[in-house]
This record gives C-alpha cells, structure tokens and sequence, in this order.
C-alpha cells in the first residue's frame, strides 16, 4: 500500500533526503499554513467578486461599516483598520466612490482633512456581502470540530502576537 503524501510531504522527503543535515520539520507547518492561507483567499474572493469587490474593497467597506453610524473614518484611520496600505487606500477609494459605495468630504474637525464614507448603496452592499462571507468562512472551517477551530484560533493568536507588530 502506498503512502498518501500532500505536496508538503514530499517536498519535506525530498529535502530530508537531499539535506539529512537540516532539519526540516518547520516546513511542514510554514509549508501547509502557506498553502492554506493561498487555498482560503482564492474561496474568500469567490464572494467578493460575486458582490463585483476585490479583497482591497471588501476590506475598506467592512471597515466603515464597522465605524457604526455614521460609517464614516479619515482616510488614515481608515488604513489603520484595514490591511489595506496607505498608498493603496486613495486607489481603492476612487473606485469605490466611481461604484458609488463611499463618498469623501471635508472634514468637519480639522480643515484641511478628509473623510470617506459609506453611501446607502455602500453599506447595503457590505451588509449583503459579509453576511454571505461569514457563512463562507463557516463553511470552510467546517473540516474543523468547533474545539479544534477554538485551538486552532487560540495558537495563531499566539504566534501572530509573538510575529506581527503590534497595531500603531
């Protein structure tokens, strides 16, 4: 009987042969969580685009929908609570603003400032789509019991803190 190997597996086999010397077994975790993490964007994105969003949009759009009234962030705070970066938020939000999902204005705090924020087509959008995301994400942990889903939760909240810099 053969053995069934993913391709982690035999990459790691393949090293272990060539390079005995060097231990190899981090791989198998850095190696799966890569591909996993590859596996669950594509699976994510199959939503976004279905609601006409990249993951950037998505992102910029849950994050002012989760402002609370009035769905509305300074675009420097709005990179702070997203993954989006700086540099990339100001393309983002011109697209989104031409769809018609956010609007910028002045803002009313400081003069020179601006503010985006969530239209009413905006945040019925977002609505929709994260409603169908969390149940896309559901269905994807569904390989996982809920006990090992709250494990597995629990140690990449402890290798992400020991990883990551901590939010500015």
């Amino acid at each position: 009987m053969t053995e069934s190997l993913d391709r982690v597996a035999r990459i790691q086999r393949e090293w272990a042969r060539e390079r005995p010397d060097v231990d190899v077994r981090p791989q198998g975790v850095i190696g799966r969580l890569h591909r996993l993490g590859s596996c669950l964007t594509e699976e994510l994105c199959v939503v976004y685009r279905k609601y006409g969003l990249g993951e950037g949009d998505f992102d910029v759009l849950a994050a002012l929908r989760r402002a609370g009234a009035p769905f509305e962030r300074a675009p420097g705070e709005l990179a702070e609570h997203t993954m989006v970066t700086t540099g990339a938020m100001t393309k983002r939000v011109d697209r989104l603003e031409r769809a018609g999902l956010v609007s910028r204005r002045a803002s009313e705090s400081d003069g020179r400032g601006r503010v985006v924020a969530l239209t009413a087509e905006g945040r019925t959008l977002i609505d929709r789509a994260f409603s169908e995301h969390m149940a896309n994400e559901r269905r994807l942990l569904g390989a996982l019991t809920e006990e090992e889903a709250a494990q597995l939760e629990s140690l990449l909240t402890k290798w992400l803190a020991a990883t990551e810099e901590p939010p500015g």
